[in-house]
């Protein structure tokens, strides 16, 4: 087994300005599954009540949640803090917030989307029928129609992760994903525990994907995993 070696947050994403109040927290040179365990300090940090004007009879809060400016709020949605919601943020019928939440400004927090214990950057879009458990996701990070950040082994052992230079154990039963900043997975995708994307890295639809993906590379399946370049 090896430690973290050189993954560093900061080569996959830049925490936006949006959440600088949390940015004590957030080592850019720390491992990126490091922040995962910062979420909850970063929220019991600052003292908040749930915003409780304007919110429609059927949107559900429970402990602080804190909605930003120009939040949009559907019929009917559960959001149970701590939870701290960006401004300009979409949150959609059905979404699920179970607590321990951060998300930046102009997020989508979609249709039937759960989300648990996992940091959103500005722009992030998880708009239908998504889980996001145990995840980061950077900055405009976009995932398709009922993909999955799956956080929990088979076997529920620790989570490993298997880079080039050997493997590193995380010390984690529960992680997710880390998606760089605008990484994209396609729909009905899954992102199998301890996978990490690199930025503008790309995972096509219907497929189960682990491990590291390189920065700006496409991962696709016929008959096995391949990698290509990405072009813009």
């Amino acid at each position: 087994m090896h430690d973290r070696g050189s993954l560093k947050a900061s080569d996959f994403f830049d925490l936006p300005e949006s959440l600088a109040l949390f940015r004590a927290f957030f080592a850019a040179d720390a491992a990126p599954w490091e922040w995962l365990g910062q979420i909850g300090p970063a929220l019991a940090s600052h003292a908040f009540a749930a915003k409780a004007p304007g919110v429609p009879a059927g949107v559900r809060l429970e402990g602080p949640v804190f909605l930003g400016a120009g939040v949009t709020l559907p019929a009917h949605a559960t959001l149970i803090g701590p939870a701290w919601i960006g401004p300009g943020t979409q949150i959609r019928p059905g979404a699920f917030v179970r607590g321990n939440v951060i998300t930046g400004e102009g997020c989508v927090l979609g249709n039937s989307s759960e989300f648990k214990n996992c940091l959103l950057m500005d722009g992030v879009q998880a708009p239908h029928f998504n889980y996001v458990g145990d995840s980061v996701l950077g900055n405009r990070a976009h995932l398709g129609a009922g993909a999955i950040c799956s956080n929990l082994r088979l076997d529920q052992k620790r989570v490993l992760i298997h880079t080039a230079g050997g493997t590193v154990d995380t010390g984690m039963k529960k992680f997710g994903a880390i998606l760089g900043d605008g990484a994209e997975v396609g729909c009905n995708a899954v992102l199998n525990p301890g996978t990490l994307l690199g930025p503008r890295s790309l995972v096509m639809p219907s497929i189960a994907f682990g491990g590291v993906l390189a920065p700006a590379t496409i991962a696709r399946v016929r008959h096995q995993v391949t990698f290509v370049p990405r072009r813009f």
